[in-house]
């Protein structure tokens, strides 16, 4: 019976966590990221230079002083936001602020 209970009770936690999607999760296909590029570069966006205190990296959190812009592109299929730092487009979760993925 411990058995069981033990076998259900991480079943129930891996159900939880099931729908959590961490910025190492998030796959952004070729196409989707040529579509990004290209709608990115039709934009007048201007590029910022990286927060201080932040890395550009996938995981890291941009503070609320960026301001993110959204991809406004049906045929991409993403929900994220974006800024350029640096000459790359950073994809950003807009609820958590998290890069999700980086174009170079």
């Amino acid at each position: 019976m411990k058995t069981l209970t033990t076998i259900a009770l991480s079943g129930l936690l891996f159900a939880a966590g099931a729908g959590a999607v961490s910025a190492q999760d998030v796959v952004i296909s070729p196409e989707q990221e040529t579509v990004i590029r290209e709608y990115v570069t039709t934009q007048e966006v201007q590029p910022v230079a990286p927060p201080p205190n932040v890395t550009i990296e996938v995981g890291a959190t941009l503070p609320e002083t960026v301001e993110l812009y959204p991809v406004e592109v049906p045929e991409a299929e993403v929900e994220y936001r974006y800024v350029v730092v640096d000459n790359r487009t950073v994809l950003v979760e807009p609820q958590t602020r998290e890069i999700v993925h980086i174009i170079q």
